[in-house]
């Protein structure tokens, strides 16, 4: 096997593959955290599985290894099949891929070690940051030189997404590191919680969301079998997302020292950021409008249809959870946890399956393994991220609700037991969702029948 091939989508297959390792490596570190929060003394005094070290490990795997991979790897087969081109230095792309896999095992290597910069989103020591800003540089190289080459005069609007992504992640990821000043990656005091925030928010909103709606609007039309609804209201999305969710990082910090001002724009765009989201579920729900037997067939269309649901949801309860009188309940509770989770896991990551599923087959030549094993991890997924928010939600409610009444945080905490416990029996699905998914993977690499993409 070449590290560096120049066989076409070469580096999506590598991407696609990337990623569902990821996915088994981030939901075990998940777990132990989950086993942690209940019974704390089972991993005591083992300081690489410490809570503080593998959440962050937990977190990045998932985010960036299994998501981000994921999705990456759907852009890199996405953009040139709409230009109706190869993907241009494909080799570079190949070498992008294995930055980027360095920068994921580095992140587990030395987060649990301790070795750490201590910020939200930003917790990679400075060495294996650069590894990513080098991988999305690449990346943004190749992109951009398939889009001049271009045999397609048209940029259908997955290419303004995908390529939105991949170049707004090599932009923000660097400045939002603060990796001017490598030893810290941080400019101190409340602004580097602005600073942070306004990062941490972009993360999810400019490198996570426009990739998955490239999914979105690339396999929604082609399973319902007819053109996108709207390419307005596709374009009014991706402008709207660009010039709104730059503004909301703040609302994290509504009982911070910030200026008002920041707050109030922060809380305004919150709530306007349900017009590009309404605008992208409106124009895909309408293109599927008739035609719904074929994403209850097709297990891949199934996957990313439910990740827009997610989104939805997602989408609806932020904007909700920046209003003060509602954050005064929710903030710093285990609320906040179950909305990352079907942000990440729920939105990101349905449709990230959706992605590898029906993009596998055509960047490897071969069918999949099981249609019945995507299923099962489908199932298996769904059940334990509705279980996660369910749980997670409550939890959070209880929390918010004894702090409100004057309680101290550890009197509140034997009421949260049952619900860490049942945390941590959902995630045993979502494991068991990843390992299913995994086997199918290599099962199809090297047992799935050959077809001709």
């Amino acid at each position: 096997m070449q590290l560096f091939p120049d066989a076409e989508h070469s580096a999506s297959r590598r991407f696609l593959i990337a990623g569902s390792v990821w996915f088994v490596l981030g939901t075990l570190w998940g777990l132990v955290g989950a086993i942690s929060l209940y019974a704390p003394d089972l991993i005591h005094n083992i300081p690489w599985l410490e809570y503080g070290r593998i959440r962050p490990a937990h977190v990045t795997t998932v985010l960036l290894g299994f998501v981000g991979s994921t999705l990456i790897g759907a852009t890199l087969y996405i953009v040139p099949v709409m230009l109706r081109t190869r993907l241009q230095a494909e080799r570079l792309a190949n070498l992008a891929a294995w930055v980027y896999a360095a920068t994921i095992v580095g992140a587990n290597v030395t987060l649990p070690l301790g070795l750490t910069q201590g910020r939200e989103y930003a917790e990679l020591i400075f060495p294996v940051k650069c590894l990513l800003t080098a991988s999305m540089l690449l990346l943004t190289y190749v992109l951009l030189m398939t889009v001049v080459n271009r045999r397609e005069n048209q940029l259908y609007v997955s290419v303004w997404y995908g390529l939105g992504g991949v170049m707004w992640t090599a932009v923000l990821y660097p400045i939002g590191n603060v990796m001017w000043n490598p030893s810290t990656g941080s400019v101190g005091g409340i602004l580097d919680a602005i600073w942070l925030w306004w990062y941490g928010h972009n993360i999810f909103g400019l490198v996570v969301t426009p990739m998955a709606v490239c999914v979105c609007y690339y396999i929604i039309p082609r399973i319902a079998k007819k053109p996108l609804y709207s390419h307005t209201l596709s374009l009014i999305g991706f402008w709207t997302l660009l010039g709104l969710y730059t503004h909301i990082g703040t609302h994290h910090l509504i009982q911070a020292p910030v200026p008002t001002w920041l707050k109030t724009v922060s809380i305004i765009d919150s709530v306007a950021m349900l017009v590009p989201v309404i605008t992208v579920l409106v124009n895909v729900w309408l293109t599927m409008r008739g035609s719904m037997a074929n994403f209850v067939e097709n297990i891949p269309g199934r996957m990313v249809f439910t990740g827009t649901i997610f989104y939805l949801i997602t989408c609806v309860q932020g904007p909700m959870q920046s209003l003060p009188s509602v954050q005064r309940y929710t903030h710093f509770t285990n609320w906040i946890i179950g909305h990352a989770h079907i942000a990440v896991l729920g939105f990101g990551g349905f449709i990230a399956l959706g992605a590898l599923w029906y993009i596998l087959p055509l960047v490897s030549g071969r069918r999949v393994y099981s249609d019945k094993l995507v299923s099962l991890q489908y199932w298996l997924v769904l059940v334990g991220v509705v279980g996660f928010f369910v749980v997670l939600t409550a939890a959070g409610l209880i929390q918010g609700a004894a702090w409100i009444d004057g309680q101290t945080v550890y009197r509140s905490l034997p009421a949260l037991a049952p619900y860490m416990a049942a945390r941590g029996s959902f995630g045993v699905l979502i494991i068991g969702g990843a390992f299913v998914g995994l086997y199918n993977v290599i099962m199809t690499l090297y047992r799935g029948e050959r077809v001709t993409a």
